[in-house]
C-alpha cells in the first residue's frame, strides 16, 4: 500500500470520530480532527505527485474519502443546526449526482477518468471553509455573517460545479454513443 492510499484511509477512519465529537457538541475537538483530516489529503496528493505514487485505487479512493467526509460532516452539522438545510441539500445532492453518473458510466461501459476541475477543487476548498466557519461559530459569534456568506458562496460555486459536471458527463456520453456507433459500421463493413 502507497503512503497517500494510507493516508487516504486514515481519512476515512477519522470520519466516525469526528461524527462522534460532533454528536457530543465537542466542537473544538471536532475542528481538530477536521483539520487532520484536511491535512491527510493534502498530504496524500502531495506525495502521491513528488514521489510518484500515483495509483488507479487512489484514483477512486481519494474523491470517495473526500466526499464521505465532507457529505457525513455537513449531514451533522445541519441535524446540530449550525448549518442551513438548503445548503446542506445542495452539497449533498451534488455529490450524489456526481456518484450516480459514474455509476451510470460503469453499468454502461462507458469510459472515463476520474479528474477533477478547478471549479470542483474550488467547491471543495469553499466546502472546507464552510465547515471551518461553522465548528468556529459558536466559540466566535461575531462572525454570523461571515459564516451566511461563506454558505452562499459555498451555495453558488457547488451548483456551478454540479452543471459543469452535468456537461462534461454529457459529453463523454455522446462520445462514448459515437464511438460505439463507429466501431459497429466499421465491424458492419468488416463482414
Amino acid at each position: 500500500m502507497t503512503i497517500p492510499n494510507f493516508l487516504t484511509l486514515v481519512r476515512i477512519i477519522l470520519i466516525p470520530l469526528l461524527v462522534i465529537l460532533l454528536l457530543e457538541n465537542q466542537l473544538g475537538k471536532a475542528l481538530g480532527v477536521f483539520v487532520v483530516a484536511g491535512i491527510t489529503d493534502a498530504l496524500d496528493g502531495l506525495i502521491a505527485r513528488m514521489f510518484h505514487q500515483k495509483s488507479k485505487l487512489g484514483a477512486y479512493l481519494d474523491p470517495l474519502a473526500d466526499k464521505l467526509l465532507l457529505v457525513t460532516t455537513y449531514l451533522t452539522l445541519v441535524h446540530l443546526s449550525l448549518l442551513p438545510i438548503w445548503l446542506v441539500v445542495i452539497v449533498v445532492s451534488r455529490d450524489l449526482f456526481i456518484v450516480v453518473g459514474i455509476m451510470t458510466f460503469i453499468i454502461h461501459g462507458v469510459k472515463f477518468e476520474i479528474q477533477p476541475s478547478i471549479l470542483s477543487k474550488i467547491t471543495t476548498v469553499m466546502q472546507i471553509i464552510t465547515v471551518i466557519l461553522a465548528l468556529s461559530s459558536p466559540i466566535f459569534s461575531f462572525h454570523n455573517m461571515l459564516l451566511y456568506s461563506s454558505c452562499v458562496a459555498t451555495a453558488v460555486v457547488t451548483t456551478a460545479s454540479g452543471f459543469h459536471y452535468l456537461m462534461m458527463g454529457i459529453k463523454i456520453w455522446e462520445q462514448s454513443r459515437a464511438d460505439n456507433d463507429l466501431d459497429i459500421k466499421e465491424d458492419s463493413q468488416n463482414c
